[in-house]
């Protein structure tokens, strides 16, 4: 396939929605076989997992700022450089995911009690989340290979890696849960052994595609190469990428937390509204990392114009899907979750948030696409500060207003939320709007000779 092909948004963004796709199919099929074993399960599960994702939002940041940059200097035809970067990045995820994976699997209690697990939740959280934390260095590894592939216009080959280790892992959660093929029955001891299965498997599939990623293959030699000005290029795009997704994740957390002092059957019911939310957005979500990598191919490129509407191209496609999804999800909510739970109230709770949904996923998708589109030309700390500021003052803020102080519970709860998506979205496009940084990049081409950003594409 010809470059100019392979960063199309088509291209680019297909195999990461099959991906998505086929991860949600499994990761419903993963919910509901542990919801099998209790709703309790089902809620430490979710609850631990929001405790996951805050902190691979570190491995994300560092990963995606050196994924940016890979796609830039392939885009400027510096693949040497590319090489380098993407070897720091497996250097720098790992040296930071041991030291999580230490805390994660000898002090499984202290995190418990800091995330305000309920009571009756301690014995399955304690395994779980010393077992699956444990692992948190095959997650590390995993985002670096993965982003490092993305990002050289290969996004088939992470497809197919992480389809295949999903299957394996819920072949292998059947076979826990209910003990069959000679398996023993281990319940949610059986799930985290199943997770950490599959991961270490991804990891060395991952490496093995890794090591071939580029036109000259990777070798031992490559990976004795430091560079302290690529290393600071990386470091300066990924600090804000990780306070961004950490200040969301951690956001999360808290709200998570105010739906845990509700009760556990509005926690279990957040947990199966994330699986169909999912659902929702995947494709736009899709549409969001494909545009990434193009925009830093293009603006790497020296494409500044292509680069600018690129961004505006996905958020609208992103937007059609999701609000399409949203509403295909009213109807068949009730049955959908029918077949997670038979409690009632847990149905009738995520039935009640639908008509929300319909209105947070378009904001959802604005956010996701014009902050892809920043990262993309290296504009990290502008969403970093709006997001901080916004999603404490007002997903927090309001969550635990209305949620809580109103006693309006989940709805209110997603009212902040919805607030919350549409401030930054809103923000943040006219942070595009404005192009700074194509402007920027466009006027130091011109003086180089090349065509600057004309002011009649904004």
């Amino acid at each position: 396939m010809s470059t100019a092909r392979k960063y199309t948004l088509w291209a680019l963004a297909w195999p990461i929605f099959l991906e998505l796709f086929l991860q949600f199919m499994l990761g419903a099929a993963d919910t509901l076989m542990v919801s099998r074993i209790s709703d309790d399960a089902v809620a430490v599960v979710g609850y631990s997992n929001q405790l996951f994702n805050g902190i691979y939002t570190i491995f994300q940041a560092i990963a995606g700022g050196a994924g940016i940059l890979i796609a830039q200097k392939l885009g400027a035809k510096r693949e040497g450089d590319a090489r380098t970067i993407s070897v720091l990045a497996l250097y720098m995820v790992s040296a930071v995911a041991v030291i999580f994976s230490l805390l994660l699997a000898f002090k499984p209690l202290w995190f418990a009690r800091l995330l305000r697990f309920p009571g009756e939740l301690f014995p399955l959280a304690e395994v779980y989340i010393a077992i699956v934390g444990g692992g948190t260095l095959l997650v590390a590894v995993m985002f670096a290979l993965g982003t490092v592939i993305r990002n050289t216009g290969n996004t088939k080959g992470p497809m197919i890696v992480s389809v295949g280790i999903n299957v394996l892992h819920v072949a292998l959660n059947y076979a826990f849960i209910t003990g069959s093929f000679g398996f023993p029955e281990w319940g949610l001891t059986g799930v985290a052994i199943s997770t950490n299965v599959s991961r270490a498997i991804g990891v060395a599939v991952l490496f093995w595609m890794f090591l071939s990623a580029f036109e000259t293959r990777i070798r031992l030699r490559d990976f004795r190469r430091y560079d302290r000005k690529l290393l600071a290029a990386v470091l300066k795009i990924s600090w804000p990428l990780g306070v961004n997704g950490g200040s969301w994740c951690y956001s999360q957390i808290v709200i998570f937390a105010f739906i845990a002092i509700l009760g556990s059957r509005e926690l279990a019911a957040r947990t199966y509204m994330n699986t169909l939310e999912s659902f929702c957005f995947m494709l736009g979500w899709a549409f969001a990392m494909a545009v990434q990598i193009q925009i830093a191919h293009l603006y790497g490129a020296g494409k500044y114009r292509e680069a600018y509407r690129s961004g505006y191209r996905a958020t609208l496609i992103g937007l059609a899907v999701v609000t399409v999804n949203a509403v295909l999800l009213v109807p068949l909510g009730k049955p959908v979750l029918g077949l997670f739970t038979d409690n009632a109230d847990i149905v009738r709770m995520g039935v009640s948030l639908l008509l929300l949904n319909i209105v947070l996923q378009p904001g959802k998708m604005i956010n996701m696409a014009m902050v892809s589109s920043l990262n993309a030309v290296g504009d990290t700390r502008f969403p970093m500060v709006v997001n901080v500021i916004v999603q404490w003052s007002v997903a927090v803020g309001l969550s635990c207003y209305l949620g809580l102080h109103l006693g309006w519970g989940l709805t209110g709860i997603y009212i902040g939320m919805i607030m919350d998506e549409y401030v930054r979205g809103v923000t943040v496009t006219l942070r595009w709007w404005r192009q700074k940084y194509l402007r920027r990049a466009g006027g130091t081409a011109a003086s180089a000779g090349a065509a600057p950003l004309a002011a009649a594409d904004g």
